[in-house]
């Protein structure tokens, strides 16, 4: 069986949330649910699959506790393992930079081995630019659970259904 660890970042408690959420729903252990601060090369390189959620700050950032982070991910070896990136944004006070810390996310991983998979039809959201959406799809799971917390649960219960045909 393939192990699986969900590492988030999060600065209000939105993203944790979202995480502890999918990780209830995957049957993912506690202990597998790792704050993004306290991720490690070894923790990253024990896992088959990574469930890599972000929030985005500012001007389109990633959530600070992926700065360094993104580094120890990026030094594992992520050859042959499967990656699924969830994001929190706000679509209607930042609807141009909506899930770009998602999008940063995805770029810094891109070319390193790693098969991406979840992606998401960028047709049921309400934003005005996205550097997560690639040829109409989120590279993974866009959630506002500020403005559109009604829809969050199927959403992820959708891209979960997604995800597990490739896992």
């Amino acid at each position: 069986m393939k192990k699986m660890g969900i590492i988030y970042g999060s600065s209000t408690g939105t993203c944790e949330s979202i995480a502890q959420t999918i990780a209830g729903k995957l049957g993912v252990a506690s202990a597998d649910v790792i704050d993004a601060s306290k991720i490690t090369t070894e923790k990253v390189g024990g896992y088959d699959i990574l469930l890599l959620g972000t929030s985005t700050w500012g001007d389109g950032e990633l959530q600070d506790d992926w700065y360094d982070a993104i580094k120890t991910v990026k030094a594992a070896d992520l050859n042959g393992k499967i990656v699924a990136l969830f994001g929190c944004g706000d679509s209607e006070s930042y609807c141009d930079t909506f899930c770009d810390g998602m999008g940063v996310l995805y770029d810094q991983l891109k070319n390193s081995g790693c098969t991406f998979v979840g992606a998401v039809s960028a047709d049921e959201y309400s934003y005005s630019s996205s550097i997560a959406v690639i040829d109409g799809k989120f590279v993974g799971l866009a959630l506002d659970d500020v403005n559109e917390s009604d829809k969050t649960e199927e959403r992820i219960n959708n891209w979960m259904e997604e995800i597990k045909k490739n896992l």
